[in-house]
């Protein structure tokens, strides 16, 4: 749509008229054409445009913006009027912003010199080598734990009721009545964290005492891991974890190379190949001087980071970071304390009951007529009423929480998932958008080769037989003349074209597969063999059973594996040379002069080698298309067989050589080598020599590899679609294959509309981008990294508006950090719940973003899982979670927060009742340990018990995820639903006093026996209302709790009088008295059933 508003170019100055007209002038797909956008300073333009413009808008000369006077930004004078108008505000911010920079700077990042072997001549200070996990120490352990505690207004109430206790005039009752609660709950709390805070610091103690060989003049030395300093040289065997991050010097492995294993550090499960320091590798033995002294750049791949692991040879490296300074420690964020939605809201309850319980204490003391010492009366008061808000609800919430998690732990419909944050399991019930990461995740990961496309010929995977006889008729046909013909001559760059036949042509392509990668094949030992690993392979003769294939890239082992299976098969690799074995046995050998390694930015990778048999270079190179579309020779068909590809859901990969004269090879490696020396623009420097070879390369093929959809994928989608989720795809993968995986997963069903957001680089064709997507109805949108970017930039509020209204969104050519900031958001714009779900190093940020992250443990490694609240197996596993575990969870605390609210409500409306007809004193109704009975032995098990309590089968609930809607409107907690318990407290409160009152004969300790008895069955028969479906558990827990009140009573003869509760007439009066409050509730519960059902109901019956 956007193509059609006319941008016509206004009347006015003639500089104007020609910069647009420079605009008119460019022309084709490929010209860089100014846009009008750019033409001028646009921020200063646009500030005062509304989004959404007609067309007649943009033609109308008076509303074009361009011509928006500047004079309308006028600049603020600072006088005085400026500071008392807000001046003072800004000036206090940037204060106190200033202060906090001061307190948290940072070290200044300095180049350093480090000294080999003699860490005391290094000037600078650096910190320790020990890792430090825990988060308190000795002093500050108790401090941290009851700040932690304190900080939220429901225990921070408790511990000042409790304190004020201590004073005689305000004491109401014993003190383990107030402080044995909170004693229990801090007491959990504290050994709770301490067991935590003990398991770290022996986890810390066992990594730090790990002994390491250090080489120093007098020889080898045994230290410490903590121990270690900048500058030492340490030996770190196979499989020992790297210290510290070390510069390479040396390995016992003749490649001169060492493969490590980063899983602990970025979650991949793939080895990294490394690289020893050429200069030192070389050395005879370590610690001889070279003269004259040596320049050598070093790279990326000559460094050893921290907490990987050597996977083959040992390792001699110099220290250069260590402790706070390692790239593992300086990756690593705090995460943040997540708190569920529903404890917010549960605070916000406690503080309306605050509330009212500050009102009817001012109540009482007004009724007083604020005779005597008023204000002691108010605080007394406010001591008895402290029951309105109860201590037992945190205890009762988080032991729920624990049961929670136990429970879905259980549940053998989704084995091996974990919790680890059992604080937010109600979260996965109030969910509005799941965020996805695509590969691992809603994919495999499991890279399958589909098609090869030479540009006149492709081949499926029903054609594969026919590359085979190919590569074996091409590879007889070679053998056979380099064994017949004459030695090789030179390459001839101006060699006559030939049209080639298919055969060569196949060969060619499969050949260029083979060669052009980072793959390792890697040679297991047998089992039972000696330990002599490292030497296997001379005995092993390459045998395939024994290879295994390493790579940082499932796709490049897919395309290795892939040759192997139509017969050019990689069998040795090193630094400097490969082999390929053909079908007939022979082996062909390679020197690998050059690699140029993949990159995000260049999205292509490449290698120079030379043939040893007949001295021909060559420069192969494969990428993504984008990339690759101009550096290859003119053709006709790329463009429209990648898209093909992609459409089909398949990865793309475009593979083109070169061959090099020996002249033209020496010529680039000087210049490669002059460049990579270089301190300042290094990687720009090399870029610009690659680029002087990357020229008019023959297109050989096009690559397609399918990474295969998890099982189940499309159902659960349809599920959580069901559910009322919506669902948004984020991934770094390219916009056509994203958009063929979000068709083929069914996350965009197959009769809506997609909207694909065009690339936009500036404010203006961002502006019009996004009012042509507001004039879609119902269409996924789909958005790359650097779009979204630039929308994000100018236009936050309006896209994240938009984009919210779309059933599904797919952001495609994301970075981890772009990922996160998405989730952020949505949660600042929205205020609705979001979950984050990803399998890879790569979502850790997404998943620590969003209010509830799910880790999916997959190919990619454990990074994910373990930075998440909860981890799974599968994708399909989320269905279950959310829609059975999620709505449980948050019905079930719903219902108990309230109930142990009720609880309180009602004895706290019984003192009220007792206050007012006894002339309002500030006496208590029932002392010592009947108040601690009430809120434990005596209702808790029953109340606790509502955490087994469910309203439908879990059977039930995934068959109607509509059941999860009404989740997200929050109908379970609410003030409505709380106002209605309130009343119901009153009620039954105000009940069970004024009977007590009105039926008992001589004595006060009648009232107590009676209207206690009466308000522990009360409970008890309250649990039975609120139950929906009975568990054999609640049955015991309604039995067992009676039994211990029915026990209680023959040592409780300090308060009740035994010789009376023994009576008919008690019994009788205690059953009146409950029946009345209890039988109009059930009435009402049933006529409700009846008049107006639940939903779920709807199914049960």
């Amino acid at each position: 749509m956007a193509d059609r508003i006319p941008l016509r170019p206004v009347r006015g100055a003639a500089a104007a008229d020609r910069k647009r007209a420079a605009y008119y002038r460019a022309a084709g797909p490929g010209a860089t054409r100014p846009t009008r956008y750019q033409l001028e300073d646009e921020s200063a333009h646009l500030d005062e445009m509304p989004l959404m413009m007609s067309e007649e808008g943009f033609e109308n000369d008076e509303s074009d913006y361009h011509s928006l006077p500047r004079a309308r930004i006028t600049q603020r004078t600072r006088g005085l009027e400026w500071f008392v108008c807000g001046g003072w505000k800004f000036l206090c911010t940037s204060c106190c912003d200033w202060l906090i920079n001061v307190c948290q700077r940072k070290r200044e990042l300095r180049a350093r010199t480090v000294w080999l072997g003699h860490p005391e001549k290094c000037e600078e200070k650096h910190p320790r080598n020990s890792i430090k996990n825990q988060k308190y120490n000795v002093f500050t352990f108790i401090p941290g734990v009851l700040y932690e505690q304190f900080k939220f207004f429901l225990n921070l109430y408790f511990l000042v009721v409790s304190c004020s206790q201590f004073v005689p005039a305000l004491k109401i009752g014993y003190l383990y009545t107030y402080w044995a609660p909170l004693g229990f709950v801090l007491a959990v709390t504290i050994t709770r964290e301490a067991v935590d805070e003990f398991r770290r610091f022996q986890r810390d103690k066992e990594v730090n005492s790990q002994l390491y060989s250090k080489l120093t003049v007098r020889g080898k030395v045994q230290v410490k891991s903590s121990d270690i300093q900048v500058g030492d040289l340490i030996i770190v065997e196979k499989n020992q974890r790297v210290p510290s991050d070390m510069v390479f010097l040396r390995t016992s492995e003749k490649a001169g190379s060492c493969f490590i294993r980063t899983d602990q550090l970025d979650g991949e499960t793939d080895w990294k190949l490394k690289v020893a320091v050429s200069c030192t590798q070389r050395l005879p033995a370590l610690g001889e001087d070279s003269d004259p002294p040596i320049h050598e750049s070093l790279s990326i791949e000559n460094t050893l980071w921290a907490s990987t692991i050597v996977a083959s040879g040992t390792v001699i490296g110099v220290v250069i970071y260590t402790g706070k300074e390692t790239r593992s420690v300086m990756n690593t964020s705090n995460p943040q304390n997540k708190v569920g939605l529903l404890d917010l809201e549960l605070n916000q309850l406690t503080k309306a009951l605050f509330l009212a319980l500050v009102a009817l204490s001012v109540v009482m003391v007004t009724l007083q007529g604020f005779v005597g010492p008023w204000y002691r009366n108010l605080f007394r008061f406010l001591l008895l009423f402290s029951y309105i808000i109860p201590i037992s609800l945190r205890v009762n919430l988080d032991m729920g929480k624990a049961a929670y998690g136990w429970l879905i732990m259980a549940d053998g419909s989704i084995p091996g998932t974990v919790v680890r944050t059992s604080t937010i399991p109600e979260e996965l019930g109030r969910l509005v958008y799941l965020l996805t990461d695509k590969t691992g995740t809603l994919t495999q990961n499991e890279m399958v080769f589909k098609r090869l496309h030479l540009g006149t010929v492709s081949y499926g995977m029903d054609t594969m037989d026919e590359i085979q006889s190919h590569v074996r008729d091409s590879c007889s046909q070679l053998h056979y003349q380099a064994t017949t013909s004459t030695p090789p001559r030179k390459a001839q760059s101006s060699a006559p074209k030939v049209k080639k036949s298919v055969s060569s042509r196949v060969h060619e392509a499969v050949k260029a597969i083979a060669l052009c990668h980072n793959v390792t094949p890697v040679y297991e030992p047998r089992a039972g063999g000696t330990g002599e690993a490292e030497h296997a392979e001379v005995d092993q003769d390459f045998s395939d059973e024994n290879r295994t294939y390493q790579a940082a890239s499932p796709d490049e082992v897919a395309l290795v594996q892939w040759t192997e299976s139509v017969g050019l098969t990689l069998v040795n690799r090193d630094l400097t040379s490969m082999q390929l074995r053909t079908p007939s046995g022979q082996i062909l050998t390679y020197s690998v002069l050059q690699t140029f390694p993949f990159t995000s930015e260049s999205k292509r990778m490449g290698v120079i080698v030379r043939d040893e048999s007949t001295a021909e270079i060559t420069f192969y190179m494969k990428g993504a298309d984008v990339a690759m579309s101009t550096i290859v020779q003119y053709n006709d068909w790329l463009e429209e067989e990648c898209g093909n590809m992609a459409r089909e859901g398949l990865r793309t990969l475009v593979v083109a050589k070169r061959t090099l004269t020996e002249e033209q090879y020496q010529d680039f490696e000087s210049r490669h080598a002059q460049a990579r020396l270089s301190v300042h623009d290094r990687a720009l420097k090399v870029a610009a020599v690659l680029e002087s070879l990357e020229r008019d390369m023959q297109l050989l093929c096009v690559t397609g590899v399918e990474d295969r959809l998890q099982e189940h994928v499309r159902p659960t989608l349809e599920t959580l679609r069901n559910a009322g989720i919506k669902i948004w795809m984020l991934t770094g993968d390219k916009l056509e294959t994203a958009t063929c995986i979000a068709k083929s997963s069914h996350l965009v069903s197959r009769t809506q509309d997609i909207h694909v957001f065009r690339p936009v680089t500036s404010r203006g064709e961002a502006h019009l981008e996004l009012n042509a997507f507001r004039r879609k109805h119902d269409c996924a949108l789909v958005i790359s990294g650097d779009s979204l970017e630039v929308c994000l930039r100018y236009y936050e509020h309006e896209l994240v508006e938009l984009a919210c209204q779309c059933p599904a969104v797919v952001c495609c050519r994301c970075s981890p950090t772009q990922k996160a900031r998405i989730v952020k958001l949505l949660r600042q714009h929205t205020h609705r719940r979001t979950c984050a779900i990803g399998d890879g190093g790569n979502d850790v940020s997404m998943i620590q973003a969003a209010d509830c992250g799910i880790g999916i443990e997959g190919k990619e490694g454990k990074a994910a899982s373990l930075a998440a609240d909860f981890s799974i197996q599968r994708f399909e596993h989320v269905g279950r979670l959310l829609v059975v575990h999620g709505r449980s969870s948050y019905k079930r605390s719903a219902a108990l927060g309230q109930f142990v609210m009720h609880r309180g409500l009602v004895i706290s409306t019984m003192q009220a009742v007792f206050s007012s007809i006894f002339y309002f004193a500030s006496v208590p109704l029932y002392q010592g340990f009947l108040m601690v009975g009430y809120a434990t032995v005596y209702t808790m098990f029953p109340v606790f018990s509502l955490v087994l309590d469910q309203d439908v089968k879990p059977e039930m609930a995934m068959l109607y995820p509509e059941l999860y809607k009404d989740l997200t409107k929050g109908r379970s907690l609410s003030f409505k639903t709380f106002f209605i318990w309130v009343l119901i407290s009153i009620y039954q409160g105000g009940i069970l006093m004024f009977g007590a009152l009105v039926l008992f004969e001589s004595e006060f300790v009648h009232v107590v026996a009676i209207s206690f008895t009466a308000l522990v069955l009360t409970e008890l028969l309250m649990v039975a209302l609120t139950v929906r479906t009975w568990h054999w558990l609640m049955v015991v827990a309604e039995f067992l709790s009676l039994g211990c009140y029915v026990a209680s009573l023959a040592f409780l003869n300090e308060y009740f009088d035994v010789a009376f509760i023994t009576t008919v007439t008690f019994l009788w009066k205690v059953s009146a008295i409950t029946v009345v409050s209890c039988l109009p509730l059930y009435v009402l519960k049933y006529l409700k059933r009846k008049l107006s059902p639940p939903s779920y109901s709807k199914l049960t019956s």
